[in-house]
């Protein structure tokens, strides 16, 4: 593989799709804020799941290890994203499938049996507590994730 400032790569230029190396670029338009949403839950989730572990763990262990799987889940999909490249892209959109399934799983658990949560997790509600942004950032990460496919 040739490495270099992407001068005769066949890679594209700044507002091209590709990166030097070869890698397309999934940062770029929409995908920016995708990446960005996904940034302010890794922080938010790990935060929240770092605190909650630390000091109350007792109270919910369910709870908060599905919160810290759900940190997990966003701070790789921000990773892949960030990276770029087809291996990346098609590890995101699997993680992101994964996620949804999460988000619907345990938003209908936290709503079929709320005794089995006495706290809420990330995903509880189907997200509730982040404005639902839980359950709407997997189907678009995946939309997004879709039609960035290199040609």
């Amino acid at each position: 593989m040739e490495t270099g400032t992407g001068a005769g790569t066949g890679t594209a230029g700044r507002d091209g799709g590709e990166r030097p190396g070869g890698r397309t670029r999934l940062v770029q338009g929409p995908g920016l804020l995708l990446v960005w949403l996904y940034g302010v839950m890794s922080v938010g989730a790990v935060s929240r799941t770092a605190f909650e572990i630390s000091t109350k763990f007792d109270r919910a262990p369910l709870a908060y290890a599905l919160s810290g799987i759900a940190a997990v889940v966003y701070v790789f999909i921000t990773y892949t994203l960030v990276r770029g490249g087809e291996t990346a892209r098609k590890a995101a959109l699997v993680c992101c499938a994964a996620e949804l399934v999460g988000v619907l799983t345990v938003g209908t658990w936290t709503i079929v049996d709320p005794s089995a949560f006495p706290e809420a997790t990330v995903w509880s509600g189907f997200g509730w507590g982040y404005v639902f942004i839980p359950v709407l950032l997997p189907v678009t990460g995946m939309l997004w994730l879709r039609g960035s496919r290199r040609s």
